[in-house]
């Protein structure tokens, strides 16, 4: 969506604390996200009223490319044992979280003392509504969208296996659809504080996974 002109996230009600300078309003960066570092936070409202939470990954799919933006659908699915699909069923939404790389940040890399440390991050946030995926063909379809997603080579194996196991397999599971109502992007690298853009990237650039990633990110967004 870069270089092509960029597809804007609509206006909605803030649900996480993001400071405007940390505000991202391209689409494409939280795609990016959301694809790059799916095994996401699902958390439902539980029977009690307390927030129920389960870590799995989600395949992250543009339905419409139409304005006056793409409409974001998120599969994936629970096994039958876990009474998250059940509050989701019954809820009929939930909130799904996706943490991108962080790392800590020194107060070494600014140009004076009186500086504190902090903590740098990436992270999308989404309401969505929920529609559960219900027979044999909708959630072998939701699983291969996954096996696409993490292992396509394995997609032979899936298909070659008897249809009793498939059959036995897909019974275990309960797999849904996130249709994404509202979403929040934020890039937390400091953009506030430019007297310590290049002390950083350095310093990231060095480091370790999570580091470099995010000193990519500053490339990304030109924080020099």
């Amino acid at each position: 969506m870069r270089g092509g002109g960029r597809s804007r996230l609509a206006p909605f009600a803030s649900f996480v604390y993001v400071p405007t300078q940390f505000k991202s309003q391209d689409l494409s960066d939280a795609i990016d996200l959301m694809k790059a570092h799916s095994f996401a936070t699902l958390i439902a409202n539980d029977d009690e009223g307390w927030p129920y939470i389960s870590y799995l990954p989600l395949h992250v799919e543009t339905i419409t490319a139409e304005p006056p933006a793409p409409q974001l659908v998120l599969f994936g699915h629970v096994a039958k044992a876990n009474p998250h699909w059940r509050y989701l069923r019954d809820r009929g939404a939930a909130v799904v979280s996706f943490l991108g790389p962080h790392a800590y940040m020194s107060p070494r890399v600014y140009p004076d003392s009186k500086r504190v440390p902090t903590w740098n991050y990436l992270a999308v946030q989404c309401r969505a509504t929920v529609r559960l995926i219900e027979g044999h063909e909708a959630t072998d379809g939701m699983l291969v969208k996954l096996i696409e997603d993490y292992d396509p080579e394995y997609l032979r194996q899936w298909r070659s296996l008897d249809e009793h196991y498939v059959t036995t397999m897909l019974a275990g599971i309960v797999g849904f659809e996130l249709i994404v109502t509202e979403i929040q992007c934020k890039l937390k690298l400091n953009q506030h504080r430019p007297e310590s853009h290049a002390a950083i990237r350095e310093s990231y650039a060095g480091g370790n996974e999570n580091e470099r990633e995010l000193a990519q990110w500053m490339e990304r967004l030109n924080l020099k």
